[in-house]
């Protein structure tokens, strides 16, 4: 990727419903890693993500608990959605709430242009819609229930009965882009990722889209369409126009130019509505189409996606206040192939904080900078002739950078954080192949002994710039402990694609103590 480029992602806007669980902050993760690993990389970045406020299922959630929408949407946002991104050590630009002015007032524009440009009509429309996917479903779409729900339809996705609506609606024209995005998929083969999610979609659009219905009539908990105010949005045509309200249409012409396209990072449930219904608005009201969509697979526990309904949906904080935040974003980064579902579990996750983290990165860590001040008063040691074990550490640094920078251009983030920690493991084996505390005891080998320590030191020092957008904390910690905040500068100034460079490191530098980066956990569950 070129340095200087713009980059703008988005994660969804979630549901104030409820409050978030850890499906919700893996998208968050995902999509703050790309952000970090751009904007530390000279790229023009910014990093949307905000709240869903209106609908059907925030009306019946607020009555239920006695508050106005409003209200109930004022309470979940301050108190679980922004403490959420706190959690897990977000670094959005914007957070975006749809009952914003800034966010009704263009949604109004938006629909005007559609609707003067003829492609909102009126109809009526009767069909099986679930209120907790805010859709109305599709035969295919609907499984045989069990239990209390026997002898009903419900929804394959939340396994709750569907409701029968009967309603005189205004209707989107969908179906006259049937072939203009076969044509935009054909033309861009990257723009649905990963592959399986492609051809998912691909495959829908194939059998011929239908014309959308828009607007409700039952219920007033939305924006109101602005030639008829007995009628208010569909919330996810509400919904999906936050990507552009944001970054300024219809307000702020400069601005929507210098951020827009996006790269929206969505989990594959809502897949159709980003890679079809909303390129099909863009088109229509002739805006340029996202840059690209990725469809993360889902978290699993016990086999099922989570669910709070189910009692299933674990709070990130369940786990950041036992293991940080940093061993959070390493987890869900590392663990699970990025695009796949992948299953967590408490097990697996304190089995790889205490192989991978505490015993992998954080000894690394610690026992190089232990050895500097033992063997050398705690000052970083000169390089001295380069042997071949040394010039492999070299390279493999090298090789890591070019192979993560090439993984985050795919969004694979997993493959990003795999090529870094190549330097870990190379690291470890490097240390317990060259014995530098063996070299110690003899003064013979002291510039052999200053070269290993500088190559452990000038590996961290690389380490310390690749695993910043992964672990910002931990990596933070150890960038003040090498000293090489007083030589170098700011830890998130040092340009990613450049850490590969080898020798950044002055000799001389001052090293500081370090705390365990990840300590030890006697029982973790």
């Amino acid at each position: 990727m070129a340095e200087g480029s713009r980059f703008y992602v988005t994660t969804p806007i979630f549901y104030v419903n409820d409050v978030p669980h850890i499906g919700h902050a893996y998208t968050e993760v995902a999509a703050d890693v790309l952000a970090r690993w751009h904007r530390q990389s000279g790229d023009d970045t910014w990093l949307l993500t905000g709240t869903d406020e209106h609908g059907q299922k925030i009306l019946r959630t607020a009555t239920a608990n006695g508050a106005t929408p409003q209200e109930w949407a004022d309470r979940l946002v301050e108190s679980a959605w922004k403490p959420l991104l706190s959690t897990i050590n977000i670094a959005n630009d914007d957070f975006i709430r749809t009952t914003e002015p800034r966010h009704e007032n263009n949604v109004q524009r938006f629909l005007t242009t559609l609707y003067d440009k003829g492609f909102i009509y009126t109809g009526e429309y009767e069909g099986a819609y679930c209120v907790g996917c805010e859709e109305y479903k599709q035969a295919a779409d609907l499984i045989a229930g069990t239990g209390d729900d026997e002898g009903q339809q419900v929804c394959a996705i939340h396994s709750k009965p569907v409701e029968i609506l009967h309603e005189k609606n205004y209707f989107f024209r969908m179906s006259d882009f049937t072939q203009p995005l076969l044509d935009l998929y054909e033309a861009n083969p990257d723009f649905i990722q990963p592959e399986s999610a492609r051809n998912e979609v691909v495959a829908f659009v194939r059998q011929g889209l239908e014309d959308l219905s828009i607007s409700r009539s039952t219920f007033d908990w939305g924006i109101k369409l602005p030639w008829d105010d007995t009628h208010v949005v569909y919330v996810w045509f509400d919904a999906l126009l936050n990507y552009i309200t944001a970054i300024g249409y219809g307000d702020d012409q400069a601005t929507f130019d210098r951020r827009w396209p996006a790269l929206h990072i969505v989990g594959k449930d809502i897949l159709r509505f980003h890679a079809v219904i909303w390129p099909a608005m863009l088109l229509a009201a002739g805006l340029p189409v996202p840059a690209g969509i990725f469809g993360h697979g889902w978290l699993l526990v016990g086999g099922e996606k989570m669910s709070k309904s189910k009692l299933t949906g674990i709070a990130p904080n369940e786990i950041t206040d036992t293991f940080g935040s940093d061993a959070f974003r390493y987890y869900f980064t590392s663990a699970i192939t990025f695009g796949q579902d992948g299953s967590f579990s408490w097990e697996d996750l304190s089995a790889r904080y205490e192989s991978e983290l505490a015993n992998g990165f954080g000894n690394l860590a610690s026992r190089s900078l232990a050895m500097i001040t033992r063997y050398f008063d705690g000052q970083v040691p000169t390089e001295g002739a380069v042997t071949p074990a040394d010039a492999a550490i070299h390279d493999v640094v090298a090789a890591a950078v070019s192979q993560a920078d090439d993984a985050i251009s795919r969004v694979a983030v997993h493959e990003a954080v795999a090529s870094v920690w190549t330097i870990v493991d190379a690291l470890n084996g490097y240390i317990t192949e060259q014995e530098p505390w063996a070299l110690a005891k003899d003064p013979a080998n002291a510039d052999r002994l200053s070269t290993v320590l500088y190559t452990c030191a000038e590996g961290l020092r690389a380490l310390a710039v690749l695993l910043s957008p992964v672990m910002p904390e931990s990596t933070q910690k150890l960038w003040v402990a090498l000293g090489a905040e007083a030589a170098l500068g700011e830890l998130t100034a040092q340009p990613v694609r450049s850490a590969g460079t080898w020798g950044q490191l002055p000799a001389g530098t001052q090293v500081g103590a370090l705390e365990p980066l990840f300590p030890r956990i006697e029982s973790a569950e």
